[in-house]
């Protein structure tokens, strides 16, 4: 048996501004169904769906981290911030990554590194 891919589903109060953010990241439109809150977007191989139909605790915290490897840190952190988006800046970890933490407008929790120890 294999499995294909794996796509996360980000629950998102509004799904407009939500796409906006994640085109910010670097995500293009893939298919959108207004009459559903639904988008499917994709940077690369990476795909990721947000719905606001299963945003059933709108006020509940966000517990899952998404983490994005970006093939360049640095430029990637750079082009956010051209693109407008707060980042703060580059943490180098004890586990030997670059990178820097961010939250979506709903507070889904976005961690972007690359391991720049070798």
């Amino acid at each position: 048996m294999k499995m294909n891919r794996l796509v996360p589903m980000l629950p998102v109060k509004n799904m407009p501004a939500s796409v906006e953010f994640y085109q910010k990241l670097g995500f293009k439109l893939e298919q959108k169904n207004d009459a559903w809150g639904w988008a499917m977007l994709s940077l690369d191989d990476c795909r990721l769906m947000l719905d606001q139909s299963i945003n059933t605790h709108q006020k509940a915290p966000r517990q899952s981290v998404l983490y994005f490897y970006p093939e360049d840190i640095i430029e990637y952190h750079k082009q956010l911030r051209r693109n407008g988006l707060d980042a703060p800046d580059l943490d180098k970890t004890f586990y030997d990554m670059t990178e820097f933490r961010i939250d979506d407008p709903d507070g889904n929790r976005l961690w972007i590194g690359q391991n720049t120890s070798k």
